[in-house]
């Protein structure tokens, strides 16, 4: 198998894939072939109505036009509310990705970061927006209800309550 090829089997599933470099497919199809060659002799028949192959290219495309930015629509003389949910929808969104898992960790210099971001975006809409550690709190709060709510959950009796039921 080549190098930046990589098969992974589930249960009667198997998912192949490959790394293409500089329009060289040469190596994930050859691995293709052998892939179909290994079934026929092992009398295993692929399901050609289930096969599917995705294409994820990576490489950078010209754009036709400038990105958007909260400033840009601030210029456009859009309101607060507007400009409010453009930025939870695009920047918030992208710094609180999956903020649970890896806030925890982050020195104070990139909580500092963090924070410059949302205090700019704070200056451009004049409204106030949580910080970016009352999100962390608040998504982790959420988290930890759904657990202590859900007795399925494998993690749920690690939690118990406070005397007062906090």
């Amino acid at each position: 198998m080549h190098s930046s090829n990589h098969i992974i089997k589930f249960a009667d599933d198997t998912t192949m894939l490959g790394l293409i470099r500089k329009d060289s497919k040469s190596a994930y199809r050859e691995e293709v072939r052998e892939l179909v060659s290994w079934c026929k002799v092992n009398n295993l028949h692929l399901n050609v109505n289930k096969t599917k192959e995705m294409v994820v290219d990576f490489r950078r495309a010209r754009r036709d036009h400038s990105p958007l930015t909260i400033n840009d629509l601030k210029k456009a003389h859009l309101p607060s509310p507007i400009l409010t949910t453009f930025y939870r929808g695009t920047i918030e969104s992208i710094l609180s990705s999956c903020i649970t898992t890896w806030f925890g960790n982050c020195t104070v210099f990139d909580r500092k970061t963090l924070q410059r971001i949302v205090r700019t975006a704070e200056k451009i809409i004049v409204v106030t927006l949580p910080s970016i550690t009352d999100i962390y709190t608040t998504r982790c709060i959420c988290k930890a209800t759904s657990i202590v709510e859900d007795p399925r959950h494998p993690s749920h009796k690690l939690f118990t309550f406070l005397p007062s039921r906090k």
